[in-house]
């Protein structure tokens, strides 16, 4: 347990943050963002919490009780982001019209977590700075970090970890909020632990949709690799990205959403679009 908090205090120390910041925290009602919350009010930060309703049946119902027992334990401050409310339906039906109208137009399948993840980037990024947040903290650990670089190392896009980190790189912009992940450098297993002993509140199963993302399937292989081998795939990543990085561009802004983004349409108005 000491370990695991040295290593979060060391990851906090190395992204510069002060206690004057305003951190919002992005809750799941996971275990690993309800750990960042936890150390972060811990450590004495300025904190409150942010979790997205994406109205995934009795799932959504249990993390969003284990949200509010985590901020009433923390005496925090919650916003509530109600999917159906701002978007008109929760994430189920949305991505299923996402998905039929793709398969009609014949276009390349999109799986359920990939269309999940840009929806939730994009509600978070507007949500938090409309908070006057300084910052947004995810639940990202280890085990996640090396995933995601293995997962483009096999899609031949290794250059699209070169902005992943502690905290979010070659990206300035007002309308963009930066990331920080306190949990990058610990493993699942400990951080999983870590909650348990502790006795927080926390909703341990996995969300039902997430059945068939490819990320699942580099997890399970994963799963298999000893913690410090995780460890030595986010070293030699930096040594290789070196050679891959390039110089930001700017950021350009959604012509339908005015919202940050790489092209002229942002990827959630390009999914949304299809249903349109």
């Amino acid at each position: 347990m000491d370990k695991l908090e040295k290593k979060f205090k060391e990851t906090i120390k190395r992204i510069g943050l002060n206690k004057e910041k305003k951190i919002v925290v992005a809750l799941s009602g996971g275990k690993d963002s309800t750990v960042v919350a936890y150390l972060l009010h811990k450590l004495g930060h300025k904190i409150e919490g942010l979790h997205i309703d994406l109205k995934i049946g009795k799932y959504s119902e249990e993390c969003l009780k284990k949200v509010v027992e985590l901020c009433k334990l923390l005496d925090m401050r919650l916003h509530l982001y109600d999917m159906k409310k701002e978007m008109g339906s929760g994430m189920c039906y949305l991505r299923t019209a996402i998905q039929t109208e793709h398969y009609k137009q014949k276009k390349s399948q999109i799986k359920n977590c990939a269309i999940c993840g840009v929806i939730k980037k994009w509600i978070l990024n507007k949500a938090v700075r409309g908070l006057k947040a300084d910052y947004i903290a995810t639940g990202h650990n280890l085990d996640d970090e090396a995933q995601t670089i293995l997962m483009n190392v096999f899609k031949g896009s290794l250059e699209l970890s070169a902005s992943s980190g502690i905290v979010t790189k070659n990206i300035s912009n007002k309308k963009f909020i930066p990331r920080i992940k306190p949990l990058f450098y610990i493993a699942e297993e400990d951080i999983k632990k870590y909650s348990k002993k502790n006795k927080l509140p926390v909703h341990y199963e996995g969300c039902p949709c997430a059945i068939d993302s490819y990320r699942i399937q580099i997890r399970n292989f994963l799963e298999k690799v000893p913690t410090k081998q995780k460890e030595n795939i986010i070293k030699n990543s930096k040594k290789l990205l070196k050679r891959v990085e390039k110089k930001s561009e700017g950021v350009k802004y959604c012509e339908n959403c005015g919202e940050p983004s790489r092209g002229k349409i942002c990827k959630k108005c390009q999914l949304v679009g299809i249903c349109a």
